[in-house]
């Protein structure tokens, strides 16, 4: 394990993938099927080979972890990649979902399937390499990177109006992230490194906190996505395959969260906590309104799309809660709504395969010939609500008591939207799978096929199971993250000792 070098594996083993594929024929059945179990097979290794990063991970250890740093672009630029408790189950969540993606397009995608798969898998790796960067600029390569293959998957296999939500997911997303890049050239001229772990123990001067902050909060507050900068999630929910948006809602969403917990607070702690009070506003606004947005849509897709929107608001108030409560509950949060959004969407492909719409008022009584899907469908719906005894009331709950402790009043604003979740949610259930069975086009449905039951039911057990037992990853977090919120109390003390001094 100390020679392996299982982060550089775990990164690049979906481009032995992709090598693969460039080398099979798509013009027969034979050669397409080769595809389809080629993606399958290097993401499901991916995944496997991504446990032993677990395995081996120390708990007890607040620090990086199975560190590879070698040279690459000079001046100090290096391929440097590790993990600490925070970035480390992202990587596992994003090998998780990955083979769930892949069999979720076994049936939907015909054309150019070969192309379709080479981005998936390119977007894996790109994914990976976010959480596992130690290098500001090889971080911010892999952030950007990962906007062409979501780019082609909408632009390319999404709904009718495709192109236009593909750019504008682009644009949005690519013009926060040029503020990041002005920002991390200003912090190499500053610190004279990118090494993420000598910026995080350099002190950057007060007023140089607050425009590095808020360069890197434009690009991740588009990417999370933040209201008022959320517009573009709705239209790329929408037109994206099914697979697009189960990663997309999965794991892209949460690199902007990611970024909040490794830049933002631990680089710039006067900044973050004078704009605590900012945030708090924007998260409870896309709590509220998102949820009361999600309440009047007609199609499916759009709904739980603003319902992911107001998730993302309880991260990141407890991400600026900036104590032990709100950021585990942020980092528990953003991992559950990992996969219980994807698996939700999915339950939208299941049916929108069926019957090609996604339009609310077209279902109606699924419970009578889909008794399965409405079982699973329910599971993953309570967990979106928050209920007990799933993954969901988890994170909710501890964000709430973090932020609580930090100010009560945002607390009790925030807490409306569990009741909100609780509406537009049991609406979206009581109308798709409750009722009488009348329309003659839904009662030749069939239930869930074996494909669907091995994407749902892994993920329905893995909500109960985190949401009954959320020990293993408060286990792999504690350290790190109380190493983070330390250093971010110490880093406001210390500036409130020099103040008292001057005066």
């Amino acid at each position: 394990m100390t020679d392996w070098p299982i982060l550089s594996t775990v990164t690049f083993l979906p481009l032995v993938g992709v090598a693969l594929l460039l080398l099979t024929r798509e013009d027969t059945a034979l050669g397409r099927r080769n595809i389809r179990n080629v993606a399958l097979l290097t993401t499901v290794f991916t995944f496997v080979v991504s446990l032993f990063i677990w395995i081996g991970f120390d708990n007890s250890n607040p620090g990086f972890q199975m560190v590879e740093k070698h040279a690459w672009l000079g001046t100090g630029i290096s391929y440097h990649v590790g993990v600490d408790g925070i970035s480390m189950l992202f990587v596992i969540l994003t090998t998780l979902l990955m083979p769930f993606c892949i069999l979720a397009s076994w049936v939907s995608i015909e054309k150019r399937l070969k192309d379709y798969m080479i981005a998936f898998l390119l977007l894996e790796t790109l994914m990976i390499g976010v959480f596992v960067a130690l290098d500001i600029v090889l971080f911010y390569v892999y952030f950007e990177a990962g906007l062409i293959p979501m780019f082609i998957i909408i632009g390319v296999w999404g709904g009718k109006d495709r192109v236009y939500a593909s750019y504008k997911f682009f644009l949005y997303t690519l013009a926060g992230s040029v503020l990041m890049l002005i920002a991390i050239m200003a912090m190499y001229w500053d610190a004279g490194t990118t090494d993420i772990t000598q910026l995080l123990a350099h002190k950057f001067p007060a007023q140089m906190q607050t425009w590095l902050w808020l360069a890197f909060f434009a690009s991740f507050a588009v990417k999370m996505p933040m209201w008022p900068v959320h517009t573009w999630l709705p239209d790329a929910h929408v037109q994206a395959p099914t697979a697009g948006s189960m990663i997309l809602a999965g794991i892209l969403l949460k690199l902007g969260g990611y970024g909040l917990l490794r830049f933002s607070l631990p680089m710039f702690p006067l900044a973050s906590d004078y704009f605590a009070p900012l945030v708090y506003t924007m998260s409870v606004i896309a709590i509220i309104y998102t949820s009361l947005v999600a309440m009047m849509q007609e199609d499916m897709k759009k709904l739980i799309a603003y319902s992911s929107i107001a998730h993302m608001g309880y991260v990141t108030m407890g991400t600026f809660a900036a104590n032990m409560q709100g950021v585990q509950g942020a980092i528990f949060q953003m991992l559950s709504h990992g996969f219980v959004s994807a698996a939700l969407f999915f339950c939208v492909g299941v049916i929108y395969d069926r019957l090609h719409t996604r339009d609310i008022a077209a279902y109606g009584g699924l419970v009578n010939n889909m008794p399965k899907y409405a079982v699973a469908f329910m599971v993953f719906t309570m967990a979106n609500v928050g209920l007990p005894g799933t993954s969901g009331f988890i994170g909710e709950f501890l964000t709430l008591i973090g932020v609580f402790r930090a100010n009560t009043w945002v607390a009790l604003f925030a807490a409306t939207g569990v009741i909100l979740s609780a509406a537009y949610a049991l609406w979206l259930y009581r109308r798709v799978v409750f009722g009488a069975l009348e329309k003659e086009s839904l009662k030749a449905m069939l239930d869930l096929s074996l494909r669907e039951k091995l994407i749902l039911y892994p993920l329905i057990a893995l909500t109960i199971f985190f949401g009954v037992y959320p020990a293993p990853i408060f286990d792999a977090t504690a350290a790190s993250v109380e190493l983070l919120v330390n250093n971010y109390s110490a880093a406001l003390q210390a500036a409130q000792d020099v103040a008292l001094t001057v005066n």
